[in-house]
């Protein structure tokens, strides 16, 4: 193997730090900032370390590898795109406030990329004039952009990021089936490698478009994504994703719906409490405004709306809760007292559980008044049922009807089927085997670099600091000199012959610091070996800690050689 660097930590640019940051909340944030891996330049933007930059690159290596193994093309397109194209697929305004967008000198509109499909349609519709061309599957590691509203836990959300994304181009939709199949293999030895403890779940596409969608998540406390999976089978889904199914109901027998007087019960918990009946007894509906048009949204009284489930519903269109100058404008919508019977020019969306014969009691559209015997497809119809409760741990699992578990967890991938979404807006055909135009269907791939970093981070660290996994640590083994001239000399000897061997090494050669501030910097900075010249340097003995186990033994020279290697 070749002779590796050593690199020598009195002239490391990686100052360690004793205490949390104040503003730090996850125990990546903490750690990464606390080891000298990162610093804050500014709200969601950070600058990667020496050591940082290191992990960063093996991730972005282990990615490329697996990337180039299923035939994928590496390319590295430009970050500060122009508007047209964005505006071409819509997603110049459906983006909203999550784009960068800037003026040049001359006034002409630009973004800072979230996401490249269509930059990467348009390459390919450049290069790629004949079904003989494709199929063809081309990638990027690259800094993207977002404007988060509030960028928090460190490098998981920031408003620059690394990611890699992959696109890949077919003539048929079983090409794209193929393609999407490989990313999904490759995916899981990416993650495999990396050490990352992962769950793929079914997922919504949103402002990416297309159809099938799975996340690959990476379970943890810190994650702002909750998924659920099932006990008694292999579903799996992010939130957004659950569906379910209502059991058929015999809507005969019911009596007539009645109006009850219930004064000053403008809520879910009020209601049930006048009448001594359950909250999941009652039909709670929220007034919405989709693209400005007031709608009205049905759940069961014991559940929530879940809007970003309902959002995804409606897409592209704009989903926003009323406001008191909105009931000011539509007196005949009464704020708390609002029923699906009678209502005028609104549109009523419900979940499936309010199915067809169902009874409940609800708003009866007068003040301090409700109906009970409100029967649905006998007093009110539903316009379109959409999946949009928030989900709840016992929900039934929609493959198996077991009760369903809920968990926190990262996304740190996403792979999308898009079809022909942006094919279809840009024109993109290439000539057939009939000699007709074809046009090409689309898969869109992404990986989160630098959340992957932070996720290893919160998925391995222990109480005495990061522990990373060999793939991708900053170095093999980390050398410490726990004191001065023969620790400090078996230390030099041992670094250098574990760096012939081929080791990456890194050595803690450090002046005026004592055994035990190095050893607790060791073990913050995690690299899975520490080599330790201390107490019995004078006989040539070192110790070998292995940091994930903690597990210690004492050996020479030779010997650790021969474990190391």
């Amino acid at each position: 193997m070749a002779t590796q660097h050593v690199q020598r930590m009195s002239r490391l640019m990686a100052k360690t730090l004793r205490e949390d940051p104040a503003d730090a909340e996850t125990l990546s944030h903490k750690l990464l900032v606390r080891a000298g891996y990162v610093r804050r330049s500014s709200a969601g933007v950070w600058t990667w370390l020496p050591l940082g930059k290191r992990v960063l690159d093996n991730v972005s290596r282990v990615v490329r590898e697996e990337m180039d193994a299923i035939g994928a093309q590496e390319v590295l397109l430009p970050a500060l795109l122009p508007k047209e194209p964005y505006e071409v697929s819509g997603r110049w305004s459906e983006y909203g406030d999550l784009l960068f967008r800037l003026k040049d000198r001359k006034g002409a509109d630009y973004l800072l990329g979230p996401t490249h499909e269509e930059i990467f349609t348009l390459v390919v519709k450049d290069q790629c004039t004949s079904y003989k061309d494709l199929p063809v599957m081309l990638y990027q590691i690259q800094t993207k952009y977002r404007d988060e509203a509030r960028p928090r836990s460190g490098v998981l959300r920031g408003r620059e990021f690394q990611m890699k994304d992959s696109y890949s181009f077919d003539v048929s939709d079983e090409g794209l089936a193929e393609s999407y199949a490989l990313h999904r293999a490759a995916y899981r030895r990416i993650f495999e490698r990396l050490g990352l403890d992962h769950r793929i779940v079914s997922a919504v596409s949103g402002a990416m478009g297309g159809s099938a969608s799975e996340e690959f998540l990476a379970p943890a406390a810190a994650g702002e994504d909750t998924f659920v999976d099932c006990p008694s089978c292999d579903y799996a889904a992010n939130t957004e994703a659950v569906t379910f199914t209502a059991p058929a109901v015999d809507g005969a027998g019911h009596e007539p719906a009645q109006e009850i007087p219930t004064p000053d019960t403008p809520t879910i918990e009020a209601l049930a409490a006048h009448l001594g009946v359950p909250a999941s007894a009652t039909l709670k509906n929220l007034l919405v405004k989709v693209d400005g048009e007031i709608v009205a949204v049905g759940v069961p009284g014991d559940r929530e709306v879940d809007l970003g489930k309902l959002g995804e519903h409606l897409a592209p269109a704009v989903v926003e809760l009323v406001t008191a100058e909105d009931f000011a404008d539509r007196p005949d919508l009464v704020r708390g007292y609002v029923g699906p019977q009678g209502l005028d020019k609104v549109r009523y969306l419900a979940d499936p559980r309010v199915a067809p014969g169902t009874s409940w009691v609800t708003g009866a559209n007068k003040a301090d008044t409700h109906a009970r015997n409100v029967v649905c497809g006998r007093d009110f119809e539903v316009d379109r049922y959409l999946d949009v409760v928030v989900v709840e741990a016992g929900d039934p699992c929609p493959s198996c009807g077991a009760g369903l578990r809920l968990d926190r967890a990262i996304e740190i991938g996403h792979i999308f089927q898009l079809g022909r979404k942006y094919a279809d807006a840009f024109g993109l055909d290439v000539l057939g085997r009939e000699g007709k135009p074809v046009r090409v269907t689309m898969g869109s791939y992404g990986i989160g670099v630098s959340r992957a970093v932070a996720a290893l981070a919160e998925q391995t660290a222990d109480e005495r600091g990061l522990c990373w996994p060999a793939e991708v640590a900053p170095a093999d083994v980390h050398v410490v000199a726990a004191g001065k001239a023969v620790p400090l000399a078996l230390a030099e000897s041992a670094a250098e012959a574990l760096s012939a061997s081929g080791l990456r090494v890194l050595l803690d050669d450090r002046a005026g610091l004592s055994p035990g501030v190095k050893l607790t910097d060791a073990e913050l900075i995690g690299v899975p070996w520490i080599l330790v010249a201390g107490r019995r340097s004078g006989d040539g003995v070192l110790e070998l800690q292995h940091r994930p186990t903690g597990t210690r033994e004492e050996l020479t020279l030779d010997e650790a050689l021969a474990r190391l290697t």
